[in-house]
C-alpha cells in the first residue's frame, strides 16, 4: 500500500508538528508512505477567499496523477474506525497511491472536491487544519496497525 498526505503549507505549531512527525515515522514503518506540503496562499487577505482557494489548489493539483484521492471535508462522509480499515483494505489494495487531502484553513478548491472520490470528515466538530492533519494521521496509524494484525497501543 502507498499512502501521500498532500496539504498546503508546512503546519507551524512545533507540538503539533512533532506529533505529526511521530505519526509519519510510524506509518512509514507499515506502509510506503510520504507527505507532500505544496504552496501555500502568504500574503492575501482572507476576503480574497477565491484567490486564496485557487493559489493553494494549483500547488497541490501539480501533485495528483492517478492517485486515488481522499479529500477532508467537512460534509464528506464520517467513519467509524473499524469502518475506515475496511476502507483502507478495499482501496490500498490496487496499484494506486491513496493520496489524503487537506486544504489550508480555508478548505479546498471547490474543483478539488469535485475530483475526490471519496469525501471524508474526521468529525462533526470543527478542528483547525493542522489539529486535522494530526487526527488524519493517527487514524491511518489505527488503522494500519489493525490491517498488520498488530495491536494498537492505547
Amino acid at each position: 500500500m502507498k499512502i501521500k498526505f498532500l496539504w498546503p503549507g508546512r503546519t507551524k505549531s512545533q507540538e503539533l508538528r512533532l506529533l505529526q512527525e511521530d505519526y509519519l515515522g510510524r506509518i512509514g514503518r507499515l506502509a510506503a508512505c510520504r507527505l507532500v506540503e505544496t504552496r501555500e496562499a502568504r500574503g492575501i487577505p482572507e476576503r480574497h477567499r477565491e484567490r486564496i482557494l485557487e493559489v493553494e489548489a494549483q500547488g497541490l493539483e501539480k501533485h495528483l496523477t492517478d492517485d486515488y484521492i481522499i479529500s477532508l471535508f467537512d460534509q464528506g462522509k464520517e467513519m467509524a474506525s473499524e469502518e475506515f480499515v475496511r476502507f483502507l483494505e478495499k482501496n490500498g489494495s490496487s496499484a494506486r497511491p491513496l493520496t489524503f487531502m487537506a486544504g489550508g484553513f480555508l478548505g479546498l478548491a471547490e474543483r478539488l472536491i469535485r475530483r475526490s472520490p471519496t469525501l471524508l470528515s474526521l468529525s462533526k466538530m470543527t478542528y483547525s487544519h493542522e489539529l486535522a492533519r494530526v487526527v488524519l494521521l493517527e487514524q491511518v496509524y489505527r488503522a494500519l496497525t489493525t490491517l498488520k494484525g498488530k495491536r494498537y497501543a492505547k
